[in-house]
């Protein structure tokens, strides 16, 4: 089953969401402000992304600029900093199977339903 992983304050995500509606593919919406992915749940998202975690990690949140910004971190350190601050998990993230993208642009979600 396909799955977004979704913030509703957030206009890309949103959109990434009605093209989800728009396909008439059953889907499952998490909320992961919420239901914070656990750290296996991030670790095989950035795996099927196949991407670094840092190349996750929303750079421009405050807490990023506070906290972490211009020190380094490990693979693990990072999917832990996220789990801890799900705010800065880029979104929306949409898993298909075996392929997940990140929606930016959000019609990149095109590419994997």
């Amino acid at each position: 089953m396909i799955k977004i992983y979704h913030n509703p304050r957030c206009r890309k995500s949103r959109e990434g969401l009605a093209i989800l509606e728009e396909s008439n593919k059953e889907f499952e919406v998490v909320k992961y402000l919420e239901a914070v992915p656990t750290k296996n749940e991030l670790t095989k998202i950035i795996s099927l992304l196949g991407i670094r975690a840092q190349d996750l990690v929303r750079k421009g949140e405050p807490i990023w600029k506070e906290k972490y910004k211009g020190k380094e971190y490990s693979e693990e350190e990072l999917i832990d900093i996220m789990v801890a601050n799900p705010k800065l998990i880029e979104r929306p993230i949409v898993v298909n199977g075996k392929m997940a993208v990140i929606g930016r642009p959000p019609q990149n979600i095109l590419n994997i339903i």
